[in-house]
């Protein structure tokens, strides 16, 4: 049986019993007399189009008024804000890497669950990934024309397929706009950084009777984000809060001592290193270099534990070094053309153009921690060095240094090119005495990015040029004959002396790492809605669809990060060098690339029906809601998700109940199915044996779906006869994820093959008595589990005094516990709730008043983060702690502060035509707590790392 009949014969059981009971309903149905009009609606968390359904999956509702008090250069940041959003990235985010590609990436996470189980729309459309894993880059949309944004927070893979698990973003664009519209805005940091512009415009008329529509928008938006600090405790910008604190940990096996294994620190010196040079160990330890080459005595701080330790000499401190914010310009056109074929159908085409480039500094100087040997009979080494070699009878040394006399630093320059073209209908139809819905669409999306970084070391020329040796004549050479003859030039890294132009030539070579990888996707889809039966409680809506999906990708990676492979692209910028043979690459300091393509395909189909089951003036109104959706995956295979929820509209005025319960799903995605191989030698203990393997990290086309459970149960008050300008809702949510894709390290794969796992056995070779042919696959498997509980509550109060509008809204989210299990044996769960350095704090609230009146207005915001830790499984304790263990460390510290922030806006309407407008984030210029041990200084997903932040700007509209 093939996949294609397995995956209808899934769906038809389904089917048939929504119909059956849609038809059963009707049997007992009764004509209701209604004269009144109302218009049909669309919920985002729901296919149904209908005037009376309202949906069991909550919904927080953006409006374009909200965006624009929120007065931010991306809309992305204004969506962001709200609490059930957690973990999304940003320009914040991701700015101390270089070779995860997701450096400027706008894309949202809901309930920290991660950006890859979020579903991001565009009028309810798929939109093609900015990534190899599939997420899409919010900063590519069209912003001036949207007029709402719907925030789904439960899962909708039963209305929308594959990803929302958390949940739904959905931009909603204004289909029949008229007229001129436009937004100036300019910005800066109360650090005279982070300057930007933004620049946005649309058009809209109508024409042949209006029948045919036309929007036109385009905008250039240019932040210039928060270049690193320098070396030492300078912050980025000046930005005192910076403190360079490190957590130290000590050896397991020290801590039967009765003190913490970890300890905070701050001011920490590596002394594994010096800002130009240390001799780290061995008869010379301490001789590190300043000022032209100059030895001097390296101040070692106090409390040393393991290579960290407390103050001293922290000249070489490069921990600050770090991009705060990505610098960033967007370049967006979009035009949609829509034509009438009658009054009730439509046929149009949008076409989106998107260009979004991004820089970053992720790293200062190229820190070699005491893994240099150095030769005593280098030349560039000073003279009473090269005699203190001689009198304690040594040839060579130790030696690490952050190799801060280099310039320019490290930095790394994503583009994203997107093109994205719907073709499309829908409107209305009558048939079996039944009006329908529909909507249908053709679409082809393509984004190119390219990743290319600047200023990084080649690590083999480098090892090459700085082992010197006297040549003839007076001359310095490099050591290595082979490397010689192929253009090396030696370099000095003994103190701050700068590199000569041709020695940096040669270890920074002009191009840098360089990927280059096409992105494409496929979607047809055809969907229609309508009402046609009725039950004894009123009409019965259904919806159904058919969708097609192709996505695919291809990487290219330079020849140096991809090695000697046949798939390498023969470029002569890169020329063959002998001191680059390793066949797999991986030659510069970060940014390996290597080259991989894949794709696959998805067909689907759903049905969708809401029943009303009560229509009564003592007991209220209430309804069932239901979908089940059927998924051929080329690469997964078969999986339903289905949904099933139900409203009670209580005879108590505005008092409403919701619950829902769904099955959802993330299929693998590029990345994870077909990642390119790459090779390295290692060792793995295997029946008390160490062999040497091969570790081959490549994808895995074997993947399944990631499951989920979602559950959630919620109370609704709005606009009760007693109070009709306030609206509470309090909505309880519980997911499971299993079978969580993630990838183990070759020693977890071994061990978890001999406890009887026989997918991880296929995944390796350790019998083989032929030399270098064991090896081991880390591939990424189905074996985790994450399993998250919480609360949603919402409130809002609208009322009018004067000539004035009150407004006032709060929106937060408490996150009881987010547990993960990774699978893996001798571990335990972890719970990531309440923990800062992740995405998932206890509390995360937003408020908001505002007055308006006809002319001007007024709004305040505050944003609230709650205390939080470091890791909820440490024992934290100073004197008589037990014994640290890997799933229980102690520790002497566990607490993060958290943050209130304030923001304040303002707005006047100079003339009909033009509004004036000013907005200060950060208002008191709250400083964000330090997170060490998150890979830079703060942590983004939680805190605002730019601090008080001043834009003004000036909108119109004819």
């Amino acid at each position: 049986m093939n996949a294609e009949i397995q995956f209808k014969r899934k769906l038809l059981p389904a089917c048939m019993a929504l119909a059956t009971l849609s038809f059963g309903l009707q049997a007992f149905a009764q004509e209701k007399a209604d004269d009144t009009a109302v218009t049909e609606v669309t919920v985002t968390g729901s296919r149904i189009v209908s005037s009376s359904f309202t949906q069991p999956t909550p919904t927080t509702s953006m409006t374009v008024e909200d965006i624009q008090k929120s007065a931010q250069p991306n809309v992305f940041a204004a969506i962001a804000q709200l609490p059930s959003l957690q973990g999304s990235a940003s320009t914040q985010a991701m700015t101390y890497s270089t070779s995860s590609g997701l450096q400027g990436l706008s894309s949202f996470g809901l309930r920290g669950l991660g950006t890859i189980r979020t579903l991001t729309l565009l009028d309810g459309q798929r939109v093609v990934g900015a990534n190899v894993t599939g997420v899409t880059d919010v900063s590519q949309f069209p912003q001036l024309l949207i007029k709402s944004v719907d925030v789904v927070t439960g899962g909708a893979s039963a209305s929308y397929g594959s990803d929302a698990v958390g949940g739904v973003v959905n931009f909603i664009t204004d289909k029949r706009f008229e007229g001129v519209k436009g937004n100036i805005q300019a910005g800066q940091s109360t650090y005279a950084d982070n300057e930007g512009v933004l620049g946005q415009i649309a058009w809209g008329g109508s024409f042949m009777d209006d029948r045919l529509h036309i929007q036109l928008s385009g905008e250039h938006g240019k932040e210039d984000g928060i270049p690193p600090g320098d070396f030492g405790l300078e912050g980025p910008g000046g930005r005192d809060w910076y403190t360079g604190a490190e957590i130290a940990n000590r050896q397991i096996s020290e801590t039967t001592d009765g003190k913490p294994q970890r300890y905070l620190i701050d001011r920490a010196q590596n002394n594994q290193y010096a800002k130009y040079g240390l001799i780290t160990a061995g008869p010379l330890k301490g001789i590190a270099f300043g000022e032209n080459g100059e030895p001097y005595q390296f101040q070692y701080g106090k409390n040393c534990i393991s290579n960290l330790c407390e103050g001293g000499d922290l000249s070489g401190l490069n921990s600050g070094g770090k991009s705060l914010a990505s610098a960033i310009e967007r370049n967006v056109g979009y035009a949609r053309i829509g034509f009438d074929v009658d009054e009730n159908n439509e046929i149009y085409a949008t076409i989106n153009k998107a260009r979004v480039t991004s820089v970053n500094y992720p790293i200062l100087g190229a820190a070699k921690n005491a893994n240099l040997t150095m030769q005593c009979d280098n030349p560039y080494l000073p003279a009473s060095v090269k005699a203190a070699c001689a009198a304690n009878n040594i040839t060579s040394f130790q030696y690490g240094t952050v190799n801060a006399q280099i310039e320019p630093r490290q930095n790394v320059h994503p583009v994203r090119e997107q093109e994205r073209i719907v073709v499309g209908a829908n409107g209305k139809f009558s048939a079996f005495d039944t009006d329908w819905s529909y909507d249908t669409y053709y679409q082809y999306g393509r984004n190119v990015t390219d990743l290319k970084v600047h200023d990084i070391m080649l690590n083999n020329r480098y090892n090459a040029a700085i082992d010197a040796v006297a040549g003839p004549n007076g001359t310095i050479v490099c050591r290595n004959t082979a490397a010689r003859a192929a253009g090396c030039v030696p370099m000095n890294i003994f103190g701050n002396v700068a590199p000569s132009a041709a020695s940096y030539a040669y270890v920074f070579p002009e191009n840098g790492p360089h990927q280059h990888s096409p992105q494409m996707q496929n979607v047809a889809s055809f969907n229609i809605s309508g009402e046609p039966f009725s039950s004894w409680a009123g009409p019965i809506g259904i919806a159904t669809g058919l969708e097609y999906r192709k996505e695919q990708y291809i990487v290219t990676g330079d020849p140096y990060g991809n090695g000697n492979r046949p798939e390498s692209p023969n470029n002569a910028d890169y020329p063959a060098d002998p001191v680059l043979t390793n066949p797999i690459g991986n030659h510069w300091f970060a940014g390996n690339y290597h080259w991989a393509k894949g794709e696959y395909d998805v067909k689907e189909a759903y049905l969708e029906a809401n029943v009303p089951i009560l229509d009564s003036d003592t007991m209220g109104e209430a309804n069932v809601n239901m979908a089940v959706r059927g998924t051929d995956y080329s690469t997964a295979g078969n999986v339903d998700t289905w949904k099933l929820g139900a409203t009670w509209k209580t005879p108590v005025s505005g008092l409403r109940f919701r619950a829902v319960s769904s099955k959802d799903v993330r299929a693998p995605n590029l990345s994870e199915l077909f990642a390119a191989e790459v090779v390295i030698n290692g060792t793995v203990n295997y029946n008390g044996t160490n062999i040497t393997v091969q570790q081959r990290t490549v994808g895995n086309p074997d993947l399944r779906v990631e499951e989920a459970r979602n559950n959630e149960f919620g109370i609704v008050l709005s606009q009760p006869d007693w109070a009709p300008g306030l609206s509470l809702s309090f909505d309880y949510f519980d997911i499971k994820v299993d079978d969580v894709i993630g990838t183990l390290g070759a020693q977890q794969e071994v061990d978890l093959c001999k406890e009887g796992n026989q997918d991880l056995c296929k995944a390796m070779l350790l019998t083989s008595t032929v030399p270098n042919t064991n090896y081991v696959r880390l591939q990424p498997f189905n074996l985790a589990t994450m399993h998250t509980k919480g609360y949603d509550i919402e409130a809002s109060y609208r009322m009018t005094i004067g000539d004035g509008t009150l407004t006032l809204r709060a929106l937060g989210t408490h996150n009881i516990s987010f547990i993960t299990e990774s699978g893996l044996p001798n571990t335990i769960p972890t719970d990531a709730a309440g923990v800062n350095v992740g995405s998932t704090p206890d509390w995360k609230v937003m408020a908001v008043q505002s007055w308006d009146t006809d002319k001007w207005g007024v709004s305040l915001t505050e944003h609230w983060i709650s205390d939080g830790v470091f890791n909820n499984e440490v024992i934290v304790c100073q004197t008589g702690c037990p014994v640290s263990t890997v799933t229980h460390p102690t520790a002497a510290f566990n607490h993060m502060d958290g943050t209130l922030r304030f923001d304040l806006g303002a707005n006047y309407k100079l003339t009909d035509n033009f509004t004036l407008y000013g907005k200060i984030d950060n208002l008191l210029n709250k400083d964000p707590a330090v997170s060490p041990g998150t890979g830079t200084v703060a942590n983004p997903m939680i805190y605002d790392l730019i601090g008080r932040m001043y834009r003004v700007g000036l909108r119109f509209q004819f």
